[in-house]
């Protein structure tokens, strides 16, 4: 039958098309399974890569950030690590731009991002300061490019990454400031490696050395070495570097010119963030001539300039060794204090270069005198000492002074129209005899020295325990005076001066007067010389001026209006004391004119001074205040220097006076004084006019005023004023005053 076997075909017919369905849907299930595990596997790989971007960008502190041109929203991921924790992830850009961007860096970040998205530049980059929560700023830099763009070509986004700078800014400007540094020290400095080969020198090294950066970078640091140290020294030096990575110490090296300095280095070793030794570097200076300055300065702090002999700090070191031989061998060491008689009237006449000659050639003839061991030290001024060793006995000594005497019997040559005799008053002191130790020996040896003095001079004495009593009256004496003024134990008197042309009293000279409630009355020869030397006359001379314009203000009061008042100063006043401003505070107080206040100076006072007396004198003339120079005669005499000086009036010494009479050569020289005294537009003042002969001849000669015992004696206060009052009028033929 033909139906079944049609039924059977179509039955295989469908069997096969069902087959063959079952395998499209087989293939289909497996291609749409694959797809899925593909698709699986490339999520997988984009989360691994988004992991791996968010660690790279976590662990890079990097801030990834993203722009949309169109809306103008800053997407930023991480950007709490820049700003702070409460930094929002989204922000507009002008609202950022205001509010957490620098003020100083907004133009220029907005003209950056401008121009990159104008395609001027293929990368946006940009360093500036952005806010942090905390309130302070943090510098970045921002990178990024355009990642998306219209069709037009218009950018749409931009994206990139911004990166925190701040450390990275601060280690450049530390490096900058390290280079500017190194570049601007005055110090030679060296980068040298491992190998002690030259890798940089800075602009002082080529200064120093010769050698410019381009002739020693890649050679090895022993093109410094000097002939001056062994290889040796050189090999063990870089051994310590190397050993222990540092030397410091004094190092002769050698110029590129062959020329050799003497240096200070230090040595020291450059290590990494691990602390390995990188470099050395080696900080040179010059010392040579700090080496040679210090030499000179041992020399000056030991020697005299003047003389070259030992001074009296060298002199104490060898004195104190001398005395140790002496105590181990048991002998005998002498100090001879010399002093030159009246060498200040030889430096005063011939000049302080004709003095600095006499001196030296002092110096040579003492040197000549004394054995090679022995010491001869000059102290200061026309002060010499000489130590002498192993001395047996006392009787030694004596020969060894009388020697030093004959030497000085020839004269000194001072300079070739010049020979000049001088003689020397020796003081001797000995170990063990007298003293122990340094000090004491040089005080009995001067104490000694004084005595020669006192016995006429060109002489030696040893010292005696009696001769200290005269020390210790000194001694009494200065501390005494350091209490006079605290204890009022200073006056004034006064000493009436004539003028001879009205012959009315027209001023007095004031005097001062020590009565010590422990000493008595002490002459003002005696303590005034003290009171130089002591400084104590600094504030003796101010209370003598302010004593003495107080005096005459209260005469001024009585009515004695057309009184003069001479003060006496001294050189330590000129010098040291502000005497212009002291003079202008006491003359404001007291109301005294100044034209009233005439001070006193003397002549060789100002000539050892000339420079700077003559400029405090000019002050003084500013004030108002009369000049006079006082004992004219007695010192220089010098005419160039006499029209130098602001002065009113020439005080002729008593010394020319007392034989005026009798003696034809005080005649002239006080002629010649008032002639050329008015010469000059000078007053002239006599003093010590003791008779009325003496009074008669300068009366003759045009002298102005006198003063002295034929006139009165000096006067307490209260009898000077009432001279000065009933004696307003003299006679021209009065007798004595006095």
């Amino acid at each position: 039958m033909p139906a079944a076997p049609l039924a059977a075909e179509a039955w295989f017919l469908v069997v096969v098309l069902g087959v063959a369905l079952l395998g499209l849907v087989i293939a289909w299930a497996r291609s749409t399974r694959r797809r899925d595990v593909e698709d699986d596997q490339h999520l997988g790989q984009v989360r691994r890569l988004k992991q791996q971007l968010d660690l790279v960008l976590s662990t890079s502190g990097d801030v990834f950030w993203e722009l949309d041109v169109r809306t103008g929203v800053l997407a930023r991921q991480g950007i709490q690590r820049l700003a702070g924790a409460s930094a929002p992830d989204h922000v507009q850009l002008a609202k950022w731009r205001e509010e957490a961007v620098h003020p100083d860096d907004v133009e220029r970040l907005r003209r950056l991002v401008e121009r990159h998205v104008n395609g001027e530049t293929e990368l946006f980059e940009s360093e500036h300061r952005i806010r942090h929560e905390d309130g302070g700023w943090r510098w970045v830099r921002a990178r990024g490019k355009v990642t998306e763009r219209d069709a037009s070509g218009k950018a749409v986004k931009l994206g990139g990454t911004t990166r925190d700078i701040q450390d990275l800014r601060r280690a450049e400007r530390e490096t900058r400031v390290a280079y500017e540094v190194f570049r601007s020290m005055s110090e030679a400095v060296s980068v040298i490696d491992l190998d002690f080969t030259f890798v940089a020198v800075n602009s002082a090294f080529s200064r120093i050395t010769g050698y410019s950066e381009g002739d020693v970078l890649g050679l090895a640091s022993n093109l410094l070495d000097s002939s001056q140290h062994s290889t040796e020294f050189y090999q063990r030096v870089r051994s310590i570097v190397v050993r222990s990575g540092h030397w410091s110490g004094e190092m002769w090296q050698r110029r590129k010119d062959g020329g050799e300095f003497l240096s200070w280095i230090e040595l020291s070793e450059v290590t990494d963030g691990n602390q390995q030794r990188t470099h050395f570097v080696a900080v040179v200076n010059d010392i040579t001539q700090k080496k040679r300055a210090e030499q000179e300065l041992r020399y000056l702090a030991n020697y005299d300039t003047l003389t070259g002999l030992p001074n009296r700090t060298l002199l104490s070191e060898r004195l104190s060794r001398a005395i140790i031989r002496a105590r181990r061998q048991e002998s005998r060491v002498a100090v001879l204090f010399i002093d030159l008689d009246h060498f200040k009237d030889i430096n005063d006449s011939l000049g302080h270069a004709a003095g600095d000659r006499l001196l030296k050639a002092a110096a040579a003839r003492l040197q000549a005198a004394v054995g090679p061991t022995d010491t001869v030290a000059r102290l200061g001024g026309d002060e010499f000492t000489i130590i002498v060793e192993d001395l047996d006995s006392i009787d030694s000594t004596g020969r060894l002074a009388r020697e030093l005497l004959a030497a000085f019997s020839l004269p000194l040559e001072v300079d070739e129209r010049h020979n000049v005799s001088i003689t020397p008053s020796i003081g001797i002191s000995l170990y063990p005899d007298h003293a122990m130790v340094p000090t004491d020996l040089l005080k009995y040896a001067d104490t000694a020295m004084y005595q020669a003095k006192s016995q006429g001079r060109n002489t030696f004495e040893i010292y005696d325990e009696a001769m200290d009593a005269e020390a210790r009256r000194r001694a009494t004496l200065l501390a005494a005076l350091r209490r006079a003024l605290a204890q009022d134990e200073f006056r004034l008197v006064f000493q009436p001066r004539l003028s001879l042309r009205t012959d009315r009293i027209v001023g007095v000279e004031a005097l001062l007067r020590w009565r010590s409630a422990e000493l008595g009355d002490v002459s003002p020869v005696e303590f005034i010389p003290l009171a130089e030397e002591s400084g104590l006359i600094l504030g003796i001379g101010e209370w003598v001026m302010g004593e003495a314009c107080r005096t005459l203000r209260h005469w001024r009061d009585a009515g004695l209006v057309d009184v003069s008042c001479s003060i006496n100063v001294s050189v330590l006043q000129l010098l040291r004391a502000p005497l212009a401003e002291q003079l202008r505070k006491i003359l404001a107080e007291t109301g005294v004119p100044p034209g009233r206040i005439e001070l006193e100076v003397t002549e060789s006072m100002v000539m050892q001074n000339a420079e700077q007396t003559l400029a405090v004198l000019h002050q003084l003339r500013e004030v108002g205040v009369r000049l006079a120079i006082d004992d004219f005669g007695t010192g220089y005499s010098s005419l160039v220097y006499l029209k130098r000086l602001p002065i009113d009036t020439l005080k002729i010494d008593k010394e020319f006076i007392g034989d005026l009479t009798d003696d034809p050569d005080d005649k002239a020289i006080t002629a010649t004084i008032i002639t050329m005294a008015h010469s000059l537009g000078l007053h002239v003042v006599a003093e010590g006019v003791e008779t009325p002969a003496q009074l008669g001849y300068l009366r003759g000669q045009g002298c102005d005023e006198v003063q002295g015992y034929w006139l009165s004696r000096p006067l307490e206060t209260p009898q000077a004023f009432a001279f000065v009052r009933d004696r307003s009028e003299v006679p021209r033929s009065g007798a004595s005053a006095a």
